[in-house]
């Protein structure tokens, strides 16, 4: 009786510790409704933070519009903090704490920008509406 009750208490305790670690990983959910955009002279600025993946994890930007990707980074050590944009034959490692600037020519509407981390584990999209 003992060790099911014992079993019984560690099974409760996995369980709820999945649970709360789920909810504290849901930060990067990509159906979160993230304000990460905004428009400044004519030019429209995404703003993905590096660093344990990229948040947010996918993003909904303006189509036919000159855009600035600004990465940031504050303590970043992982894989996320070396970043490769396939599309815009772009590769660089982030510096541990700051922001990188990209240019990004107007992109036609339907078109899909996906960043990756160096290991391809973490990414993102920028999608062009």
């Amino acid at each position: 009786m003992k060790t099911t009750t014992s079993s019984i208490i560690i099974a409760i305790i996995i369980i709820a510790s999945s649970v709360f670690i789920a909810g504290r990983n849901n930060n990067n959910s990509p159906s979160e409704n993230i304000n990460n955009v905004s428009e400044i002279n004519g030019e429209q600025i995404i703003t993905i933070n590096a660093k344990g993946g990229y948040f947010p994890r996918t993003t909904i930007a303006k189509a036919e519009i000159a855009t600035i990707l600004k990465i940031t980074t504050k303590g970043t050590f992982d894989c996320s903090s070396a970043i490769n944009i396939p599309s815009l034959n772009y590769r660089a490692n982030l510096p541990a704490s700051g922001e990188t600037i990209i240019n990004i020519s107007p992109q036609k509407t339907g078109t899909t920008i996906t960043g990756l981390c160096a290991m391809g584990m973490y990414n993102f999209s920028v999608n062009f509406n």
